[in-house]
């Protein structure tokens, strides 16, 4: 089991995120990730001064988008921070909702001939090839090549992917996926879209690296832990997935009152409606929770656990347990 640190901008400003990524590394994780969101802190910076700051850990960007970047920009991004980084960078490409590309008026329906061009683009790009594509979404001339020679002809690219079409496409074309696995029960469902879609491209399912992303919130102290999930619980919940809902028991009803009160900007009633219950959607509570949940996942098939949202009432003591108590507990099972 790999373990990576999903980063979002709800946690402070930038300079915190960059020192949260270096505690991170020092706890043992293996990747960092930043949520490439629309009208939240810039990832590319971010994870640029993450680069420089660190050594070891791998670094990128996810839910990186093309429609709101095109992969012209993304693939300069990506071989941009595998040089700073010594060939540390991973690429996290696609979408997790459509509805916040489609705030800005633009189209999302085609994302999945749109990421499958994408990534075929950025991929060829890196190569040192002259794209002259003619597909669907995207239509380059020949003068689309890159100026400068990367550091590496080849970045890992994990495709960001819902709905068991698009999560098959991530199977079949990604180095990874990076599916939400929100609750953490919803991972078996995931993890047969995906490992379908390997197996009807040819592919061995085994060379998928499944890197399912599961709300965390950790800490000495269980009723502290689920408190702090409320406010990401009455923001995110109604944009989850039908299928993923129902393996606890909810359904997008049981959200509907609250994203009203989202909507209308009255956040702290939205909270107060999130119950317990709700709060299942995350891995909550004392490291020996938290361990016990995510061997669940495991068994399930996935192969990196991405770890976000609040983290804890105190994200570095979160990121402390997780390197003291719970890594180390999978890293010797392992040995």
């Amino acid at each position: 089991m790999k373990f990576g640190l999903r980063l979002i901008g709800y946690l402070g400003n930038a300079r915190e995120l960059v020192r949260l990524a270096i505690l991170a590394e020092q706890a043992g994780f293996d990747f960092v990730w930043f949520p490439h969101d629309t009208f939240m802190g810039n990832t590319w910076a971010i994870t640029s001064a993450v680069a420089t700051q660190t050594s070891r850990i791998h670094i990128g960007s996810v839910g990186t988008n093309p429609y709101t970047t095109n992969p012209a920009e993304i693939a300069t991004y990506v071989a941009t921070l595998d040089e700073l980084s010594a060939g540390r960078a991973v690429l996290g490409l696609g979408l997790h909702t459509e509805k916040m590309v489609e705030w800005t008026g633009v189209d999302a329906s085609d994302y999945v001939v749109r990421t499958r061009e994408a990534v075929e683009i950025i991929r060829a790009l890196l190569r040192g090839e002259v794209v002259a594509y003619k597909g669907e979404a995207f239509r380059w001339t020949e003068q689309c090549y890159l100026r400068f020679k990367p550091f590496r002809d080849e970045v890992p690219i994990y495709v960001c992917a819902f709905g068991s079409e698009y999560l098959a496409l991530s199977g079949a074309i990604g180095d990874g996926s990076l599916p939400m696995i929100t609750p953490p029960e919803s991972a078996a469902y995931m993890v047969a879209a995906i490992t379908a879609g390997a197996r009807d491209a040819g592919r061995d399912p085994a060379e998928v690296d499944i890197a399912g992303c599961a709300w965390l919130s950790l800490a000495s102290n269980r009723g502290e832990a689920t408190n702090v999930l409320r406010q990401m619980v009455s923001y995110f919940g109604p944009y989850l997935e039908t299928p993923a809902l129902a393996t606890i028991g909810l359904t997008g009803d049981d959200f509907r009152a609250i994203n009203r009160l989202v909507k209308a900007g009255r956040y702290a009633e939205a909270e107060s409606m999130v119950t317990d219950e709700m709060t299942d959607l995350a891995i909550r509570g004392t490291p020996e929770e938290v361990i016990r949940r995510i061997e669940i996942i495991a068994d399930m098939g996935i192969t990196q656990i991405n770890l976000g949202g609040p983290l804890g009432p105190d994200p570095a003591e979160a990121i402390r347990l997780m390197g003291e108590k719970v890594i180390p507990y999978f890293k010797s099972a392992t040995a």
